[in-house]
């Protein structure tokens, strides 16, 4: 994975001390809350809270004109359109209102696109469907704000029209008998950020206000899925929402997710579970089928039927992520015929047949294992190509996109993630167009952060910090599971687990040694040798295995103790511009000081079976980024090594003449 810059959180310690003092709180945790920015007493008491204060939906703009609107449309008959997205918090957002306006008695039925052959949105086709099913007024969950054409086609068509959702405002609001979106500036709320799910539980406690605790009990469960799903973040009212829906799953849950909570059994689900198990079965569906499967599994109340309904979204899941799987295999062997789609700022690779449900996930995949922005993207067999795009903070990829315009038929999306419509024949223009866009606004492009809550002795990691940072939870989007860094630290052992799928190092310091888990790494591929001095990166929890609790300790990043990160970041940077774009200065070139040294290291060592990179840390206090790679070049060109993938060492080589070899001619050459 590609090496990360940690960042440490910051306090002011004064602040910490009152906060401590005055609620009464451990001070580490006013320590974390202050440096969380969570630092005035509102705050503070709201987050600790477990009541909370709710937020009336009539301070929405249009609020009492959607629920006057749909009222009068169950009271007079009318058919009604639910009208959802095909993601989990389309899917949860479709799911309440279809079983409130039911529960109201309502003649109402739902329509979710498909993300294959319709895409995002609203779509003349399917509006066109919806009126022949006899429809009055549709309400859209979760999308709707920017369909601005699509709306006056469903009045042309004798339909009205309600949204409800919370993407980003266009110029123009569509026509519609009432637009629900907390990003109105004529909204009267102090925080916006809700997701669909969260806007439509708001629309049904407007339609019922005196009832707003029944429907807590039933639909908590739903709006809390789809906020986490959403990764909205999880404070003020959504820290509520999942609160009390994380109660309701773990005690009280309903049909639809007893087969899911039986998978517990002695724990209580938290957040992170829901983010990572229940979460991308649901998805699963609108990315690998029909999402309305999704809804009705939600909607289902029947508990033989629940299980198989279950039981298709595990196995829809598994199907995805055997897609994945395959698309991530195919974009290596791209990667391993032509590196040079990832030394580019911007990583831009294309594939026919790539599933267009699944390539917003391998974008992330590379894009983590790289450290750069990337755009997977899937050709059809009409030439159209679809790309998803993820980037990392500091690089507004919708900013990038929008300065390549010229390139695509569409694209939407916001500063991190972003999706492109374009023909096949654009896709290396769009590569070169956009990499310019990163060389001629970043003079560095801005790296992958992790951000350490605080540093620690590995004396204070043990099961009563477990005890104390559980008041932070549920834990999400802009409210993270902490974060510690544990420095300077000696490898004394390194084990594998689960027949060498994850890896069990000991770490010590002054007597102190402490057991860390890395997950899905082999003791093979951690480049770290006993005897090495790290710094561990951990998040810590506990484990009931046996009756008994356990400490568990979970690395989240390691790297070799007393590394530069700026350093690291400049000269790999000033190494592909001069692979990219031929600008070249002597600190790229390798004397002979510096090939003897690295030659040293691989013979004494049999080679290196880890990255480039890797091997760089072990010598950054000797070289530059630029001269060990331009090293290992010619050290390949001469004869003394190979590598693919690892370094190994030939033999029988005699003396050869490095500064002969092409790769460091043409380097001596930019520099003469």
């Amino acid at each position: 994975m590609a090496h990360k810059k940690w960042v440490v959180r910051s306090a002011d310690k004064e602040k910490a001390t009152l906060l401590s003092e005055k609620f009464n709180i451990d001070p580490f945790i006013a320590y974390m809350l202050t440096a969380r920015g969570m630092d005035d007493d509102l705050t503070v008491s709201s987050f600790l809270s477990d009541s909370y204060e709710t937020v009336s939906p009539f301070r929405f703009a249009d609020m009492e004109e959607a629920a006057f609107t749909i009222g009068d449309a169950v009271d007079y008959g009318e058919k009604i359109c639910v009208y959802g997205d095909y993601d989990c918090d389309g899917v949860t957002s479709t799911a309440l209102l279809v079983s409130y306006l039911r529960s109201e008695g309502a003649d109402v039925f739902a329509y979710i696109p498909d993300r294959e052959g319709e895409g995002y949105g609203l779509n003349k086709d399917a509006i066109k469907q919806i009126k022949n099913e006899g429809a009055e007024l549709i309400i859209t969950v979760d999308n709707g704000i920017s369909s601005v054409d699509e709306a006056e086609y469903i009045y042309s068509l004798g339909m009205r029209l309600v949204i409800t959702d919370h993407h980003q405002l266009g110029d123009k609001l569509p026509r519609a008998e009432a637009v629900v979106n907390p990003h109105r500036e004529d909204n009267d709320l102090e925080f916006r950020d809700y997701c669909g799910v969260g806007v439509a539980f708001k629309l049904i406690c407007a339609m019922n206000e005196e009832e707003t605790a029944d429907l807590v009990d039933r639909y908590i469960d739903l709006v809390a899925i789809g906020t986490i799903a959403d990764v909205v973040p999880l404070v003020e009212e959504n820290r509520a929402f999942v609160k009390q829906g994380l109660h309701k799953i773990n005690h009280y849950p309903p049909p639809a997710l007893v087969p899911f909570r039986e998978t517990a059994k002695d724990r209580e689900f938290s957040a992170n579970d829901i983010a990572f198990q229940l979460c991308p079965r649901i998805n699963a569906m609108g990315r690998m089928g029909s999402a309305m499967e999704a809804v009705d599994f939600l909607l289902c109340e029947d508990e033989d039927e629940c299980r198989k309904k279950y039981n298709l979204l595990t196995e829809q899941n598994a199907k995805r992520q055997s897609v994945e799987k395959d698309i991530l295999e195919s974009i290596e062997q791209q990667i391993a015929q032509n590196p040079s789609l990832v030394s580019d700022r911007v990583i831009v690779i294309a594939g026919e047949g790539y599933h267009h449900g699944v390539i917003g996930i391998v974008a992330s995949h590379i894009l983590e294992r790289y450290g750069k922005p990337t755009f997977i993207i899937g050709i059809d067999d009409e030439g159209i190509a679809r790309g998803s795009a993820r980037s990392i903070n500091g690089f507004n990829i919708y900013e990038a996109i929008g300065a390549c315009s010229n390139d695509l038929i569409k694209f939407g999306g916001h500063p991190l993630a972003a999706g492109i419509t374009l023909t096949a024949d654009k896709i290396d223009d769009f590569r070169q167009h956009i990499n310019e866009f990163a060389y001629s606004n970043y003079d560095i492009m801005p790296p992958q952060e992790l951000v350490i809550d605080c540093k620690l002795s590995p004396h204070y990691i043990n099961l009563e910090l477990v005890s104390h940072i559980t008041v932070l939870e549920p834990y999400g989007a802009d409210n993270p599971s902490p974060v510690f860094g544990v420095y300077n630290m000696t490898v004394t052992a390194i084990s594998p687990l689960s027949d060498g799928k994850h890896t069990r190092l000991e770490l010590e310091k002054k007597g102190k040694k402490i057991r860390v888990v890395k997950f899905s790494v082999s003791p093979d591929e951690l480049p770290f040798s006993v005897g090495d001095r790290v710094n561990a990166a951990v998040r810590v929890s506990k484990n009931l295995f046996g009756g008994k609790v356990y400490l568990s300790v979970q690395a989240v990043d390691l790297c070799l103790f007393g590394i530069d990160d700026d350093k690291y970041f400049k000269e790999k940077n000033d190494y592909e511009i001069y692979k990219t774009r031929g600008v070249a200065d002597s600190s790229l070139y390798p004397d002979r000081a510096v090939c003897a040294r690295v030659y040293k290291f691989l013979r004494a060592n049999g080679g290196y079976r880890h990255s480039l990179d890797d091997l760089y840390f072990r010598f950054q206090n000797e070289m530059t980024y630029g001269q060990l790679m331009h090293a290992i070049k010619a050290f390949v060109q001469a004869g003394l090594v190979e590598y693919k993938d690892k370094i190994t060492l030939n033999t029988n080589t005699g003396k050869v003449a490095l500064e002969e070899t092409p790769v460091l001619k043409a380097l001596k050459g930019r520099l003469n």
